[in-house]
């Protein structure tokens, strides 16, 4: 199983809060690979710098080193992908993490009701 953490997951498991749920938290521990996209890098720093997050950011990339995840580019096939997302969600970060899990495929760890909606079937 192969998996990427939406910004929201990944600041959970970083800091161990209690919202994120227990069958995330067991995907996590269980999948061959956990993926981070350069996407929620970008977005944690512009929360940070817009004094919308409070975190230090080296902590943030220590934190997704020790863990193992692995970080997951932007490439231009998951631009491609975005293209043709339906508009259910117009945060760009979570499009952009939406195509790629689209493009690779990886499973989207959220709990974002308009993320979920396009795995739906």
């Amino acid at each position: 199983m192969r998996l990427l953490l939406d910004t929201h997951i990944l600041l959970w498991v970083i800091t161990n809060d209690s919202k994120l749920p227990k069958s995330i938290r067991a995907a996590i521990i269980n999948a061959d690979n956990v993926f981070v996209s350069m996407a929620s890098l970008w977005e944690c720093a512009v929360k940070i710098s817009i004094k919308k997050l409070s975190m230090d950011f080296e902590k943030i990339l220590k934190a997704i080193d020790a863990s193992g995840f692995e970080m997951l580019s932007i490439k231009p096939e998951h631009l491609s992908e975005l293209l043709d997302l339906p508009m259910h969600h117009k945060d760009p970060f979570d499009r952009l993490l939406i195509a790629q899990a689209l493009s690779e495929p990886l499973i989207l760890q959220s709990v974002d009701p308009l993320v979920l909606a396009y795995f739906e079937a």
